[in-house]
């Protein structure tokens, strides 16, 4: 039974959460070379780099049902207060970690402890009324956002000091983000019976709910499609602004970081609104046709100018994602929220995974002739979501 909250505390350590999460993901990004340089002695990491961001990636996709699960039977804060506190301890292991296994370790365990964004999500869920949802899972999305643009700024500048400091950084601001759960937040549901929970530690026992229960089917689907074609540009926006536009490392980074800073506000603006004007639905379209514009004026660019003129209209895809997650939330009742929270995190997590794989070898063959290609191929990805879309049904869970 979810508890209602008047005070915006809990947001407030919530969205906390979210930014660290984000910041502990990015600040690996800069230092990882020259870490795994130092334990393995090889000059060429690039495969080791590749198998410990596949590791994190299923980590997640195995563990966030499991952390769903499990709030949804312990409550939310309890799950939270773990995960958060086992962060704390991955980024001190990361720190002194002084063999490539042991590295390894580490990242599995980072991977099973940022799973709890699920948890996260069904907590907003349980402290939302049905029509702040949209605008809260906005920021939600914008907190992630700022913290994925802050972490390889600090990962890179506290590098130049020491390659394991920013561990030890990470580290600190995890305990004082666990510090400040523990006395400002508090439980948003009654936590179910403890008797079977070790059930819940069965991985493919949310999945199996989730694939048997044929309402849900679009709604994981979509999730996988929207998580698909956000993997696109973090795998090839480099390469495609190099080879279209010659830009350097520093154009390359300016253009990630205003669209970035346009996605951000997006986010943190515009889903609410988006909602109450044109429904969920029309919101989720609204974003997919934004999207789609912006990435055929990208495709079609002959100046690196035209990116950034229409980076806004590109932004505006972000006011879909919120609006999904708004819908999916009625989809099933406040004692699944957990479990169906983590199932759609571990689809986005298999996205992660695969969706990388396939654009990069598309982008390999479109290379020479037409690097803008591309973004064609997001367009067809993202026209996918549009029938499932219109066929979505907006029914309550108790009609399941």
């Amino acid at each position: 039974m979810t508890t209602p909250l008047t005070s915006n505390k809990p947001l407030i350590v919530i969205f906390t959460a979210i930014v660290l999460d984000a910041v502990g993901i990015g600040l690996i990004f800069p230092i990882l070379p020259a870490l795994l340089k130092e334990v393995t002695k090889a000059n060429d990491v690039a495969p080791y780099i590749g198998a410990m961001t596949a590791l994190y990636a299923v980590m997640q996709f195995i563990f966030a049902p499991v952390l769903g699960a499990l709030s949804d039977r312990l409550g939310r804060r309890t799950v939270l207060l773990i995960s958060l506190g086992g962060a704390a301890i991955n980024y001190l292991f990361l720190a002194f970690a002084p063999t490539l296994a042991m590295l390894f370790i580490g990242r599995a365990i980072a991977g099973l402890t940022s799973a709890n964004m699920s948890v996260a999500t069904a907590y907003i869920t349980d402290i939302s009324p049905q029509d702040k949802r949209a605008r809260r899972f906005g920021l939600f999305n914008a907190m992630f956002g700022a913290g994925f643009i802050i972490g390889p700024v600090l990962g890179g500048t506290l590098g130049d000091y020491g390659v394991r400091l920013p561990f030890l950084a990470a580290a600190a601001l995890n305990a004082g983000n666990l510090l400040l759960a523990a006395v400002m937040l508090p439980e948003s549901r009654k936590a179910g019976a403890a008797k079977g929970v070790l059930s819940e530690l069965n991985p493919l026992r949310p999945l199996r709910w989730a694939f048997s229960t044929k309402r849900l089917l679009p709604i994981v689907a979509l999730f996988v499609i929207f998580s698909a074609t956000g993997e696109a540009y973090g795998t090839c926006w480099a390469l495609w602004g190099g080879d279209s536009f010659h830009w350097s490392g520093t154009w390359i980074g300016l253009s990630l970081g205003a669209f970035g800073v346009c996605q951000t506000l997006v986010q943190a603006f515009l889903p609410g609104p988006a909602v109450t004007h044109l429904g969920e639905r029309g919101a989720v379209l609204a974003g997919v046709a934004s999207a789609c514009v912006g990435l055929i004026v990208m495709a079609f660019a002959t100046q690196g100018w035209m990116v950034f003129a229409i980076m806004p209209v590109f932004a505006l895809g972000g006011i879909g994602a919120p609006a999904l997650q708004s819908l999916a939330t009625r989809q099933v009742d406040e004692s699944r929220q957990g479990q169906f929270q983590g199932v759609l995190a571990s689809a986005i997590s298999l996205a992660s995974i695969v969706a990388p794989l396939v654009f990069s070898s598309v982008y390999l063959v479109v290379r020479h002739e037409w690097p803008g290609a591309l973004w064609l191929s997001v367009v067809a990805v993202y026209l996918l979501a549009v029938p499932l879309v219109l066929g979505l049904r907006f029914a309550r869970a108790d009609e399941s």
